[in-house]
């Protein structure tokens, strides 16, 4: 089995805009700030930017080519102040979750690109913050970690440094 971080391409936009309709389902129910549009669709409406602004990088989680979710990497020159990178949004479909595959794809990236990085989650998300801190707590890194208000929720940052 062979876990691939592959970049999204302009091509691939319509199967990204998918996926992120059934992340954005999925994390509804932790958050007031998103609803289904007038077509009953959520919609991440600017998704377009991902290739109109550098420092916005995409990337298909593939097990054996086989696309089973995204990885929403932001890094320099977007970010602007001490982070080199942020992981924004990550994504497993159902029927992969549980099986370590974000794990896998998170030390992948990792491996691939050192430096500080920051991730956030909204409070209420309990999967996502068992998630990362089970992530980030076994990787033995100095981590600091805050809570803040960000758009109107409570939410959790991390910040790291993978060397």
């Amino acid at each position: 089995m062979s876990l691939q971080l592959e970049p999204v391409h302009k091509k691939d936009k319509p199967i990204l805009h998918n996926l992120y309709a059934l992340f954005l389902h999925d994390i509804s129910k932790y958050t007031n700030n998103l609803q289904i549009n007038e077509n009953g669709f959520f919609d991440y409406e600017d998704i377009h930017c991902f290739w109109d602004t550098e420092g916005i990088s995409p990337y298909f989680i593939k097990i054996d080519q086989t696309l089973i979710g995204f990885l929403l990497l932001v890094e320099r020159p977007f970010l602007k102040k001490q982070n080199d990178y942020g992981i924004n949004d990550l994504f497993i479909l159902n029927q992969y979750k549980g099986k370590g595959y974000g794990r896998m794809a998170v030390e992948k990236l990792f491996d691939e690109k050192k430096g500080q990085y920051f991730v956030i989650q909204v409070e209420n998300n309990k999967p996502a913050v068992v998630f990362w801190r089970k992530v980030l707590q076994t990787s033995s890194l100095d981590l600091n970690e805050e809570k803040r208000e960000i758009d109107g929720e409570q939410c959790l940052i991390q910040t790291f440094t993978i060397q």
